[in-house]
């Protein structure tokens, strides 16, 4: 396969990565690119590689403008059943361990090729941070930045009970599922549509979401508790979170878990953010932008 102008986004290329067929049929996760000139020499800061969240995929141009602005060559995955790798015979953002996505990290970082600061948001952050940890190219990360990543449940009390049944369940039915598990309040939170300022395609990111499938919920419950154990990270970690405007994850769950990661790691708040906190209105996401890459400069991300 060779580089193609993206269909989402003018202005930007996307890479077919094929992988070998899994319970579904057959696999293909998506790399995306933002081509930049050859920049003169010595501006080159570094390459980052971006994962999305469940029920994603990427379209935070942006996010991608900025990093190149900065001297970063921008890479993001859509992961495979998700955004532009959902193929139609598929159940959409499932899986049933957490490890499926690292062969979708491997073959990127491969088509890559270079030392890169890995970037997770929400779900991507907890794939991110146990790639790095467990990954075959792990070594290829040299960083590591986590935007609102899951790393616990915020469903605490009857919620928490209803999904350790769930969990339970997808042992044995892996594909039954909560038809309403994800709450259209975020979505409309930013969208234009609606609350929002963004635009989005709302085929890869319904308002209603995707069913969320028993074995996808028994698949996190199982990554949380590797994550929870300590990865022993020795690279870099910058981990941001907002505070109860997130309406997607508890900002204290964020904040203990990420210690957990390594000897090396930053937590920064930002009050009022969203949970996509680069999706957050323009004095946060400016304040999300300005401590990363200042971080990024000490750290030598």
């Amino acid at each position: 396969m060779a580089w193609q102008p993206d269909r989402l986004l003018p202005g930007f290329e996307s890479l077919e990565l094929p992988a070998p067929d899994d319970y579904d049929g057959r696999v293909v996760a998506t790399l995306v690119r933002l081509p930049a000139p050859v920049a003169p020499q010595g501006t080159v800061r570094g390459t980052v590689l971006y994962v999305h969240g469940f029920i994603d995929y990427f379209f935070q141009r942006h996010m991608a403008e900025r990093f190149a602005a900065e001297g970063y060559a921008f890479y993001a995955l859509d992961l495979r059943k998700h955004g532009r790798s959902l193929l139609p015979h598929q159940h959409p953002c499932f899986c049933k361990d957490v490890a499926e996505y690292y062969d979708d990290l491997t073959r990127a970082l491969a088509e890559i090729g270079a030392p890169v600061l890995l970037a997770g948001h929400s779900t991507g952050g907890l794939i991110c941070s146990l790639y790095a940890a467990e990954g075959e190219r792990r070594l290829q990360v040299n960083a590591l930045w986590l935007n609102s990543p899951f790393f616990d449940w915020r469903g605490k009390g009857s919620v928490g009970r209803q999904l350790r049944i769930a969990a339970f369940l997808g042992r044995f039915f892996p594909f039954m599922n909560n038809p309403k598990a994800v709450l259209p309040a975020y979505v409309r939170s930013l969208h234009r549509n609606w609350q929002g300022e963004w635009e989005f395609d709302l085929t890869k990111k319904p308002l209603m979401g995707f069913p969320a499938c028993f074995g996808w919920v028994k698949a996190i419950f199982e990554a949380h508790a590797r994550l929870h154990a300590g990865l022993g990270l020795a690279i870099p970690v910058l981990s941001m979170h907002s505070d109860e405007a997130d309406i997607v994850l508890d900002w204290k769950d964020i904040a203990r878990w990420s210690r957990t990661l390594g000897n090396n790691v930053s937590v920064l708040s930002f009050p009022g953010g969203l949970h996509d906190l680069v999706l957050s209105r323009s004095e946060i996401r400016e304040a999300v932008f300005n401590q990363l890459f200042a971080w990024a400069a000490r750290s030598g991300a």
